[in-house]
């Protein structure tokens, strides 16, 4: 199953939730379709607000498929795969609507990126994460942007070297990844949900204009984040990468 990513429209809020039954990992098709849906709701006048959220109780996102992973065999194919990484992370930076995160549950590496580029981020207490790519060989270079950006190179760095180390909510919390917490997902959702329609009311152009200041300065993002692709992509292909990946799945 390649997953499958299914928006509703309500009181001038698009709710987009991801889903896939490994954990809510990403295979390349659905951060494809991830990717075109957010291009398409940007340019609807329909929609001030963009919910952004994922299925089931478990895990918020389990980042890359590692599936897909193993069958990586050159690296046009590997650089190919983690572009859809930065491509999602563009779409997301670079949509006119405000993307508000709602995160139920544990984020690892791609999905933690995913995080980092939402607008504000809404998360109960069971939202641990972590940066695991050190671990099987490669490491965090497309979502290191957007992670730095959000939690600080400091941060981002404690991360990335304590790669087998969940960090709490209450950690993200004080880092800046979340904006608020709460101990449960009723709790969570009846916050977002006043916060999201307050939000909404507000004017759409001046909503649009805040969301410009607030990406100010990620521009170079538009080459960046492919080149870091095809770092990812040629270490995929190494024999420590794939024996890793191999061991993880076990």
């Amino acid at each position: 199953m390649d997953g499958v990513i299914k928006t509703s429209i309500d009181n001038n809020i698009a709710t987009v939730s991801f889903f896939h039954p490994a954990s809510n990992s990403f295979p390349s098709l659905l951060l494809d379709n991830l990717t075109q849906e957010l291009n398409t709701l940007s340019v609807n006048n329909n929609i001030n607000l963009i919910v952004l959220k994922s299925e089931g109780n478990g895990a918020f996102c389990a980042g890359a498929s590692f599936d897909e992973l193993l069958e990586v065999s050159n690296l046009d194919e590997g650089k190919l795969f983690f572009s859809g990484f930065a491509n999602v992370i563009n779409a997301m930076r670079t949509c006119s609507k405000i993307i508000i995160g709602r995160v139920h549950g544990k984020a690892v590496g791609g999905g933690v990126g995913i995080i980092s580029a939402c607008d504000c981020v809404f998360a109960t207490n069971n939202a641990s994460t972590k940066l695991s790519e050190l671990a099987i060989g490669i490491g965090p270079f497309v979502i290191e942007p957007a992670v730095s950006r959000k939690i600080g190179k400091t941060a981002m760095t404690e991360m990335t070297l304590a790669a087998t180390e969940w960090k709490n909510a209450e950690w993200a919390l004080n880092k800046g990844l979340f904006t608020q917490l709460f101990n449960t997902a009723e709790e969570l959702d009846n916050s977002l949900n006043i916060f999201a329609l307050n939000l909404s009311s507000y004017n759409p152009e001046a909503l649009n204009k805040m969301k410009k200041v607030i990406w100010e300065g990620t521009e170079n993002w538009d080459t960046l984040l492919y080149e870091r692709a095809e770092i990812s992509g040629k270490l995929v292909l190494s024999e420590f990468t794939k024996e890793a990946l191999t061991k993880f799945k076990k």
